[in-house]
């Protein structure tokens, strides 16, 4: 099968496109820490991500939850649990003034520019949020699917059936660009679609996957190799 082959990247967004949210949770990190009782920090963001985990596990169909949602909630029992003075409304404004304004990675508003096939955003994240994002930074995706469309969140196999069946692509037309092993490049397998895993910070490799520094190097890669390289 010959590069042409190659009809679509779909593209996570946050972590991959544009930065994640991690300074925003050491931020409310931080506020917990001095207005609650907390022994060790490491505490409040191990109950807080599991706590947000469990929720975001059990969402899925009609029980589906936004995130917007997942995070209040989650964040209200972080700061019940701690004692925290703190108002939920006001530290999750926090967060979500970072997803609808993220920093941009280097090299993405030029991968979407020049990249010889159709771009699709695929992502864990609400509508409005995203789409103001996108509308912040210029991009132009040829769509963007998410979770809210899918009534699920990746890695479940939803919403990497949604978007191919969407565009009228099959799973193995399509190159899926992202930086998590676990939310994405398990589901993508799951359903014979080609994962490419962006790797900055030169980890580890593990075995049968292909991996990338940057959005650009994905342009370079289908311009010259065949579809086996990827599998």
């Amino acid at each position: 099968m010959k590069v042409n082959d190659n009809k679509s990247f779909f593209v996570d967004f946050y972590s991959t496109s544009v930065h994640e949210d991690s300074e925003v949770i050491k931020e409310i990190t931080d506020i917990i820490c001095r207005t609650g009782t907390v022994e060790n920090r490491k505490d409040v963001g191990v109950f807080w991500w599991n706590e947000f985990q469990t929720m975001f596990t059990n969402s899925y169909s009609k029980g589906f939850e936004t995130q917007n949602e997942l995070e209040r909630k989650s964040l209200e029992h972080t700061l019940e649990m701690f004692h925290a003075s703190e108002n939920a409304d006001e530290l999750s404004n926090l967060m979500f003034a970072h997803w609808i304004k993220p920093p941009i990675f280097e090299g993405t508003k030029e991968f979407f520019e020049r990249s010889p096939i159709p771009i699709y955003i695929v992502s864990n994240i609400d509508t409005s949020d995203i789409m103001d994002a996108i509308s912040f930074h210029s991009l132009s995706p040829a769509d963007v699917f998410i979770s809210e469309d899918a009534k699920a969140y990746k890695p479940s196999v939803e919403l990497f059936n949604l978007a191919p069946n969407s565009c009228g692509l099959s799973p193995n037309e399509v190159i899926h660009i992202s930086t998590s092993i676990c939310s994405d490049v398990k589901g993508e397998r799951a359903l014979n679609i080609k994962p490419l895993w962006i790797n900055r910070f030169g980890k580890d490799v593990p075995d049968g996957i292909k991996s990338i520094e940057t959005l650009l190097d994905a342009i370079k890669m289908i311009r010259k190799e065949t579809v086996s390289s990827f599998v």
